[in-house]
């Protein structure tokens, strides 16, 4: 009767009770929330990992995306001879390259968030959704600094009088940025459910992005494409956020609302649909890996 006692007067100090998950979309976002910390450490763990003994360090954030755009310039640009709908070529490389590294970042990422945490996982509890999340959040910062460089050449060819013409739609660049991010994470995440059974799937990832890359408008206009490509590129819900992105802050091609709302749609079944398969496979994958 004591020891009974003690037993019920022990579970009143409990501040956390671990339940098993039994239900499909099974995940606490208030569990969330106050993992938040965890967040944050794991985003400095990120940084850490990425550029620890290397000689430029964060200057790779400038670095990697300028030699990007500058191999987009002379090759497509030069060489190919593709048009840029009278845009600096320069500039609309690194329009489309901007997005499209967040994009690829988080996708690339979260895809391995199972096999790479593997033994993290195995030793203690938290919300396992907070790695994928921290990576996201690693690749913004990243790409707040590749706008911020974006930002500074759009200002120099704008004096230098060159046609570049940002408008309104501008303001509209955050839900841009978060309709990027919920569609990596999405995709990461459902592929990191299904790379705890199929390993191979890591090497085929890598292969689809630079295969997804050209079906998205990132260094040829949709203007250049006849109609039957054009319906055909536009399905793939990145490239209207793309054609926004370029049409707020450099007022080249079109601004295909239907598309963007269309594309807004797959980025929330995709999510939902990667959050379900997520919280599914988290119950049983340390069994797997």
């Amino acid at each position: 009767m004591l020891s009974q006692q003690n037993r019920e007067s022990n579970t009143d100090d409990w501040t956390l009770v671990i339940k098993p998950k039994t239900g499909w979309f099974d995940i606490n976002l208030r569990e969330l929330w106050q993992y938040r910390d965890l967040v944050c450490l794991f985003v400095k763990r990120n940084y850490s990992s990425m550029y620890k003994q290397t000689i430029l360090g964060p200057l790779w954030f400038i670095i990697s995306p300028l030699i990007t755009v500058l191999i987009f310039t002379v090759v497509f640009g030069n060489i190919a001879k593709i048009p840029t709908d009278g845009m600096p070529q320069f500039l609309f490389y690194m329009a489309g390259n901007t997005l499209w590294s967040y994009f690829s970042y988080c996708m690339n990422s979260t895809a391995t968030t199972f096999t790479s945490n593997s033994v993290l996982f195995g030793k203690v509890y938290f919300p396992r959704l907070t790695m994928p999340l921290s990576t996201v959040i690693f690749g913004f910062i990243s790409f707040l600094i590749q706008l911020a460089l974006f930002l500074g050449f759009v200002l120099y060819y704008t004096f230098t009088g060159s046609i570049v013409c940002p408008n309104i739609y501008i303001l509209i660049t955050p839900l841009l940025v978060l309709q990027v991010a919920l569609l990596g994470l999405g995709f990461g995440i459902i592929i990191s459910s299904l790379t705890t059974k199929y390993r191979d799937l890591t090497i085929l990832v890598s292969f689809g992005i630079q295969l997804w890359m050209y079906a998205t408008p990132i260094v040829y206009p949709i203007s250049g494409l006849s109609d039957q490509y054009k319906f055909i590129i536009m399905l793939n819900p990145m490239s209207s956020i793309v054609e926004t992105f370029r049409y707020a802050f450099l007022g080249s091609g079109s601004l295909p609302l239907n598309y963007l709302l269309y594309s807004s749609i797959v980025t929330i079944i995709v999510l939902g649909i990667g959050i379900v398969i997520f919280s599914k496979v988290e119950k049983t994958f340390i069994d797997t890996v």
